[in-house]
């Protein structure tokens, strides 16, 4: 089954969206939202039961975006989905305007959580898993962390809680992108052995490509990847993949808006 062809159309045109808005509103936080497209969208057009017509309707299966300052991300994945018009990505950070730099439950339809201070996205969807298991629902719950939140000791108190209640309706896909707010992970605090880290607390865990479709849509295919086991999925990525080529692998993707030079270059190149 060949997947790559419309995916990756619809990966650039949401990559095309989010350098458009992180130029238009001169923001911060673009090399994450561009490191985690691929995730999202073998998530939202492949694996999740969504129903934008009916955005929290009860079968629906959950995702927490975690990483909410990359909400830019997220927002485009929605519109392109189906869940709300275009033409309101044009008000992200703008006054009046219903997108926040960090997402806000229900601000427009399928934002599950408010998120944005790191650590909370694994808790808040810790307590639904478990809420699920105990209704007998047979909803999943997703969620998408950064690497530099695995700093931080609620991801992992959340992490223990889930293997201890076997919460095997929850995954965790981890954008491992190597990089956060003042460096590179592994010299602000090292996560290695990342994958046993997670086994030690009661997880199924697996490293991918993440951003190769294929590998992305058989892993979530296939989860709980053990019975009784939570699955987290460490997906390495590369901060501020496609468009603008100061995004790459740089800290400074994190703060620095594009110019109108290199928006104008990065929107050439995403034509599809």
């Amino acid at each position: 089954m060949n997947y790559n062809n419309n995916l990756k159309t619809i990966a650039k045109k949401i990559r095309k969206d989010i350098i458009t808005m992180s130029f238009r509103a001169k923001s911060a936080h673009t090399g994450g939202a561009l490191s985690c497209v691929e995730i999202l969208v073998a998530l939202y057009f492949k694996i999740m039961r969504v129903y934008p017509k009916d955005p929290y309707g009860p079968k629906r299966d959950r995702l927490i975006f975690s990483k909410a300052h990359d909400a830019k991300v997220l927002y485009a994945t929605l519109s392109e989905r189906g869940f709300f018009d275009n033409t309101i990505l044009g008000t992200y950070e703008a006054n009046d305007g219903l997108l926040a730099g960090h997402s806000v439950r229900r601000a427009v339809p399928g934002i599950e959580a408010s998120a944005g201070s790191l650590g909370h996205g694994l808790p808040i969807a810790a307590g639904i898993a478990l809420a699920g298991k105990l209704d007998k629902k047979k909803y999943r719950v997703y969620t998408i962390l950064s690497d530099g939140e695995c700093d931080e000791g609620s991801t992992w108190e959340a992490a223990l809680f889930s293997g201890h209640h076997k919460l095997d309706n929850l995954i965790a896909i981890v954008d491992y992108n190597k990089l956060q707010g003042f460096g590179y992970t592994k010299d602000v605090l090292d996560l290695e052995p990342f994958a046993k880290k997670w086994e030690a607390f009661g997880w199924a865990a697996k490293e991918i490509n993440g951003h190769d479709f294929r590998e992305l849509i058989a892993t979530f295919s296939h989860t709980p990847m053990k019975k009784g086991k939570p699955t987290v999925v460490i997906a390495h990525t590369i901060k501020g993949k496609g468009g603008v080529p100061k995004y790459i692998n740089q800290v400074s993707s994190q703060y620095i808006p594009p110019t109108k030079e290199e928006f104008e270059e990065a929107i050439k190149k995403l034509k599809y």
